[in-house]
């Protein structure tokens, strides 16, 4: 296996972000700013849902919405959850020059920087109706959890699911004003995506998980990581399967999902467990299929609406 070094630096300092100065620059990294991959992951569902409504084109500005609140909410909980995990961290290779982990961010500037970016998903969550806000507000418990799940269950990837796939049942009423069955098709197709990605992510750590005694479904799984995310993703297409054809009952329409379906089967296909580096790669892949899925629903949402 790689050195933990080479996987992915915490502390990275080219580009613009080596431009900055030392207490931005640490900000950047507290809030992951610098790593969009997660913000792309937050928002995807959201965007899905819009856009399998029927509405991506008369609620662009909708959209562009939940682009902001993914970037802030997603920063907002890396930086509750480097809070609540500097213990943690600093006992990990990979995590453990963190801001807060290190000590370069005091845990009074890491409160500050989270209620400024909580402000901000206030300023999107303003923007919606009363029952998307109502759906919103409803995850904030689930969040809160969400940084403990690894002392308490193997499974908190699927925690993770739960609460990273959030934006598919708030996007879906915000678009029609009410809930429904594809909703909860995609929305449990969202979480088994996330488990499923959010596995190989966890199979860079397993080491230091097991040695200072850290949950993940990559350690609960074991030699079977690649059949069990295997797994995941197939459950995953079926579940969007199923919202797909409740919106457009057509097996037409059920090739749209084609493209999404051979990206996920091309990560699982070619995972290779004991290699961090290119678990990293196949999981950052994501956000592009994200996008992927994003385009099945627009071409069926919109084609409904005809």
């Amino acid at each position: 296996m790689a050195p933990p070094t080479s996987i992915v630096p915490d502390s990275e300092h080219r580009g613009l972000l080596g431009l900055l100065p030392q207490r931005a620059r640490d900000l950047v990294q507290l809030a992951r700013f610098d790593r969009p991959i997660g913000a792309w992951l937050l928002f995807w569902p959201g965007a899905w849902a819009i856009a399998l409504a029927g509405h991506a084109f008369d609620r662009w500005d909708l959209i562009a919405w939940f682009a902001l609140g993914a970037v802030a909410m997603r920063g907002a909980g890396c930086v509750y959850n480097d809070i609540a995990d500097r213990d943690l961290d600093v006992r990990v290779a990979r995590t453990r020059e963190r801001p807060v982990a290190s000590g370069r961010v005091s845990l009074t500037v890491a409160w500050v920087w989270l209620v400024a970016l909580c402000l901000v998903g206030l300023v999107v969550l303003l923007q919606l109706n009363r029952l998307a806000q109502i759906v919103a507000m409803c995850s904030l418990a689930l969040v809160a959890c969400y940084p403990f799940m690894k002392r308490i269950t193997w499974w908190p990837q699927a925690w993770l699911g739960i609460v990273f796939s959030w934006a598919a049942p708030v996007g879906w009423p915000a678009a029609t004003g009410s809930l429904g069955l594809p909703l909860g098709w995609l929305y449990a197709g969202a979480i088994f995506w996330v488990l499923g990605y959010d596995t190989i992510y966890a199979l860079q750590d397993i080491e230091d998980d097991m040695r200072i005694g850290v949950k993940s479904s990559a350690r609960a799984l074991g030699r079977h990581a690649r059949a069990g995310v295997t797994a995941f993703y197939l459950i995953a297409i079926a579940l969007w399967g199923m919202a797909i054809w409740s919106v457009r009952p057509e097996a037409l329409a059920l090739v749209a999902l084609a493209p999404v379906a051979g990206h996920l089967l091309w990560q699982v296909a070619g995972l290779k467990p004991e290699d961090g580096a290119d678990a990293l790669m196949r999981f950052r892949s994501n956000r592009f299929a994200g996008l992927l899925l994003f385009l099945a629903c627009l071409v069926v949402g919109t084609t409904s609406q005809a």
